[in-house]
């Protein structure tokens, strides 16, 4: 067999060397020094497995237990709050239907007496008509005029408010706040809204999920429908509500220019007066927007509403059977107006923006 190797080549150049003392040396006390770290590595685990976690521990079990006591106790105030706020309400309810029923009872007794004195009257005069001849009357005249004029002093019934129960004396502004916080922050009470496209008005472009309206400076094309509104930036949701109560959500945090609420599908769609614009006619109730002040407005009446600052989201409630159309800060929890309204037709979601856009919430 020949050499393998090259013949400048010796096999002893590919032995390997012995290492030098002081290079044993080194390697020793890299392996000390990597020892004493995994020795404080362990020393510092075991520390915390020893020390730190039980603490956590015991921290975790004593936050959990004032977690769990803050919420019993905050639940059993704010339980005997509302259980004193009804026995309160229950109480002024009763005495309101006591005060009522006992201004039926003296009315009832009243016009009971007037109506004897004007039987007994009318017996009179008649006798005084039957048995007497001419001259009898003409000496009973003064007597007759006596009994008539007084007879005269009984006036008609008319309509009394005392007669009726007064449905105030059931306002409560921590009744109406817890209310409207359970029905609008709740998940049971939020409701599936969307816009119909068929009403909006040209001067708005609608999202593809139909929730959120976006103003447009410029008028856009869209197909003649009756129920388009072809001037105000107007538009109404698809789902008109004939009872119960129902709730929903805006985001209003990008527009300096809106108008939300509730009206008639019987609200004119067409032409630039009164009767198409929102809050400027008898069937459309609105909270609306524009720059810093902020307004209710019904039938051309608006009442201006004072805010500290501006709501983010402004919550709808409507309480159809009841006859309420109440707006809310669900960020704040604050009743930003209420309106009592008997309903006479169903009612739909209303939105009008005329800067950026507004969106429903789901």
């Amino acid at each position: 067999m020949g050499n393998f190797y090259p013949r400048d080549i010796s096999r002893d150049h590919f032995r390997q060397a012995s290492p030098h003392p002081s290079q044993c040396q080194s390697s020793a006390n890299k392996i000390v020094d990597q020892c004493e770290k995994l020795q404080l590595q362990s020393a510092t685990i075991t520390k915390y497995v020893a020390e730190v976690l039980p603490g956590k521990n015991q921290s975790t079990l004593s936050a959990a237990s004032w977690a769990r006591e803050t919420v019993i106790q905050r639940l059993i105030f704010v339980r005997n709050v509302c259980e004193n706020e009804e026995q309160r309400l229950l109480e002024k309810v009763h005495t309101e239907e006591e005060r009522t029923h006992q201004s039926i009872l003296t009315q009832r007794a009243h016009w009971t007496e007037s109506l004897q004195k004007l039987a007994t009257l009318r017996t009179y005069l008649v006798d005084m008509i039957t048995n007497l001849d001419d001259r009898g009357l003409v000496h009973a005249e003064q007597e007759i005029f006596e009994r008539t004029e007084a007879a005269e002093g009984i006036l008609e019934p008319q309509e009394s408010e005392k007669l009726n129960f007064n449905q105030k004396c059931v306002q409560s502004p921590l009744l109406h706040r817890l209310w409207a916080s359970a029905v609008l922050c709740c998940t049971t009470g939020s409701e599936e809204i969307c816009v119909d496209e068929k009403t909006i008005s040209p001067r708005l472009a609608l999202s593809e999920d139909k929730k959120t309206l976006t103003f447009s400076p410029k008028a856009k094309t869209y197909p003649a429908c009756p129920d388009r509104f072809d001037h105000w930036p107007n538009a109404l949701a698809a789902k008109a509500f004939h009872k119960g109560i129902h709730a929903w959500r805006v985001s209003v945090e990008k527009s300096c220019a809106y108008k939300l609420g509730v009206s008639y599908g019987s609200l004119q769609r067409k032409g630039s007066g009164d009767e198409a614009r929102l809050g400027y006619n008898s069937c459309s109730w609105v909270f609306s927007r524009y720059d810093k002040e902020f307004t209710f407005s019904h039938d051309s009446q608006h009442q201006t509403v004072e805010l500290i600052k501006c709501p983010m989201q402004i919550g709808v409630l409507v309480d159809f059977d009841g006859g309420e159309v109440l707006f809310y800060d669900p960020n704040s929890c604050i009743i930003l107006h209420s309106h009592r309204e008997t309903f006479t037709e169903p009612i739909y979601p209303v939105l009008a923006v005329a800067d950026q856009s507004i969106s429903l919430v789901q």
